[in-house]
């Protein structure tokens, strides 16, 4: 039987709340309305209340530390995908190869996900993932370079997309 446990993260922004079943991370929601309705959400959705639970975070935490202090460029934490299914997984997926410190359009990630045309498909999928900053939809932009909303929070999207460019100005400043 899995066992499905959660914990929450201090950001720069928001609490974040990291829900796990087993050693997967199922969700991450920068809880902006709050961990307590976050994590009444992430209970409705999985039918089961997780247990408040550090350890299977551990790593999530410490990458998340590594990410925010500009060390980290990639996420190597296992995802479990129960949450995501068809295009959207499909979308989500393609994010993840988009480079630090660049942007793709939401056509661009509907190109790579093998649906042409699927722009706005890949804006839901976005703006529905329950793998925020791990799986970097905040590198999605509009296709004329405008950031869009973010869940109603562009200024995460802003943070996120500084911090990265700041991190890749400086990886590529000669030295």
């Amino acid at each position: 039987m899995s066992t499905a446990t959660s914990t929450v993260y201090d950001g720069p922004f928001a609490p974040i709340l990291l829900t796990f079943v087993d050693d997967a991370l199922v969700h991450l929601d920068v809880a902006h309305d709050g961990v307590d309705i976050a994590r009444a959400e992430i209970a409705h959705r999985l039918g089961v209340v997780p247990d408040p639970d550090p350890a299977p975070a551990h790593d999530a935490l410490a990458q998340l530390d590594e990410y925010f202090d500009g060390r980290r460029r990639t996420f190597e934490i296992p995802l479990d995908w129960r949450l995501v299914g068809g295009f959207t997984r499909a979308a989500l997926q393609a994010t993840r190869r988009i480079p630090y410190g660049e942007v793709a359009s939401y056509g661009e990630v509907a190109i790579m996900a093998g649906s042409p045309g699927a722009a706005r498909a890949v804006g839901t999928a976005c703006a529905n993932t329950p793998f925020s900053i791990v799986v970097p939809v905040h590198r999605v932009v509009r296709a004329d370079g405008s950031i869009g909303e973010y869940g109603g929070h562009p200024e995460v999207k802003h943070f996120l997309l500084d911090l990265e460019n700041g991190v890749a100005d400086r990886l590529r400043a000669p030295a």
